[in-house]
């Protein structure tokens, strides 16, 4: 039986070949030099260690790039095959994770702002506050030598925002693996190491415990056949000799890089935001007139949606419908139905508040004047009534609209490949997070801008 992509397990740990097969393997997004965007093309040293191998063995592999947490979770539910993602293996892990042979023995090093001379090592931290990455090797050596040195540890998500606090003076240092590190100085980062590398972890691909074991066995005769014939080291030496040839070297020079795969992100969050805005309006009209509805039990309905999907984070259903659906149900949940769903019934709870608040803003003379005059309570509703609360929810549709617009760039959580998660994919190859920033926000500006003059105008044109 063929493994088809986008339906990972499909393997039975009983079957030895992996000859043919395919498989979704799950990767971070901002990890350079181990997986980072260039020129728009996931690389770095797992994916051309995972492609390599999956040459060698025969098998095919599909990557979700996700980021660490999130792949995390896609293979405890199942909706990725293995994850490679500089993933030092730790007893903990071993608990849930089957591993490889180590492919990567790791280090950890600190490092601070390049003009500090006050902190020359751990003896300098006494009072202040550093920064590792959350769930990292880095972490875990930072936080056991913390009371020792006297300094507080605040863990954070990605390598290039915890730069970014050493430079903004957030944190003194950071704690990071030292492939890392390097890599970012290369990258002028604008941070200098101050201390010897420590021994830290190996990195392993991962599987989950019992499963996909034809798998992991023939990751594991690719990793050694790559080291016996030499590969192994012309991988590493690609991205650990001299990175710094791909450091864009001006603004514009950043802008005429990162536009295409900014545009990309765009024309997502558009879509995504367009789709969704469409099925939200759907079932925010439905729940708003359940609302305001004589039956208990239908207003029961409808207010109990709208203070399910008011009173909770949308960060918390993105979570739930791209990772804990499968779980509950095992149907798999593309990433673009979990992104609909969470943006659209998020803000559907919102507009059927819209709804039932402009229908109750009509002067109730006016139903009552159109039932005198004959007509039915549906065709007054439709004839005079609803027109006029139209024209009065309008702007706060249009507002509603450019809210999820917005909204959309929680998706990134989850690894949808909209404008903010582009910027991030960029900045964390070349750490000039401000300066790319800066163009999202104006990529931003400028879209939200047109789509606020465009629904200005349709709303002049249809509610005069």
């Amino acid at each position: 039986m063929a493994l088809v992509a986008g339906a990972p397990g499909a393997l039975a740990q009983g079957n030895e070949s992996v000859d043919g097969q395919t498989y979704v393997v799950g990767t971070d997004t901002t990890f350079a030099p181990f997986e980072f965007r260039k020129d728009g093309k996931l690389t770095g040293i797992d994916m051309d260690l995972l492609n390599t191998i999956a040459k060698d063995q025969g098998f095919n592999v599909e990557i979700r790039s996700l980021g660490f947490s999130a792949a995390l979770q896609a293979l405890s539910s199942n909706q990725v095959d293995g994850v490679i993602a500089g993933m030092s293996i730790t007893d903990e892990r071993k608990e849930i994770y089957d591993f490889s042979e180590p492919y990567f023995e790791s280090g950890i090093q600190m490092a601070v702002d390049r003009d500090d001379e006050a902190v020359k090592g751990y003896e300098d931290l006494k009072g202040k506050t550093v920064v590792a990455k959350t769930g990292s090797e880095g972490e875990t050596y930072a936080k056991s030598i913390a009371n020792e040195y006297g300094f507080k540890v605040k863990s954070l998500d990605q390598s290039a925002t915890m730069y970014e606090s050493v430079k903004a003076g957030s944190a003194v240092a950071v704690f990071d693996d030292y492939p890392v590190l390097a890599y970012g100085i290369a990258q002028n980062n604008g941070l200098k190491t101050v201390t010897d590398k420590v021994p830290g972890g190996s990195y392993g691909f991962a599987v989950n415990k019992g499963e996909n074991t034809a798998l992991l066995a023939a990751f594991n005769d690719g990793l050694a056949e790559l080291k016996a014939n030499g590969e192994y080291d012309k991988i590493l030496n690609t991205y650990l000799a001299d990175p710094s040839e791909a450091v864009p070297s001006n603004f514009f020079d950043l802008v005429a890089k990162s536009l295409p795969a900014l545009m990309t992100g765009l024309g997502n969050t558009l879509l995504v935001t367009a789709i969704s805005f469409a099925v939200a309006m759907m079932l925010g009209l439905a729940f708003g007139f359940m609302k305001i509805s004589g039956n208990i039990v239908v207003r029961g309905i409808s207010t109990s949606f709208v203070n399910i999907f008011r009173g909770t984070p949308l960060l918390l259903w993105a979570f739930m419908f791209y990772f804990g659906l499968p779980q509950l149900t095992g149907w798999d949940v593309s990433i673009w139905v979990a992104g609909v769903l969470t943006l659209s019934l998020n803000s559907a709870a919102y507009i059927a508040e819209i709804v039932r608040g402009g229908i109750q803003s009509v002067d109730p003379g006016q139903l009552e004047a159109s039932r005198s005059l004959g007509l039915g309570y549906g065709k007054s509703m439709q004839k005079v009534v609803v027109p006029q609360a139209f024209k009065m929810m309008t702007p706060s549709l249009i507002n509603q609209l450019i809210i999820m617009l917005k909204d959309s760039s929680l998706l990134l959580a989850i690894g949808f490949g909209e404008l903010l998660y582009q910027g991030q994919q960029i900045y964390a190859a070349n750490f000039r997070v401000t300066e790319t920033l800066i163009i999202v926000g104006f990529i931003y500006f400028v879209a939200i801008m047109a789509l606020t003059k465009l629904a200005n105008f349709a709303d002049r044109r249809f509610n005069k």
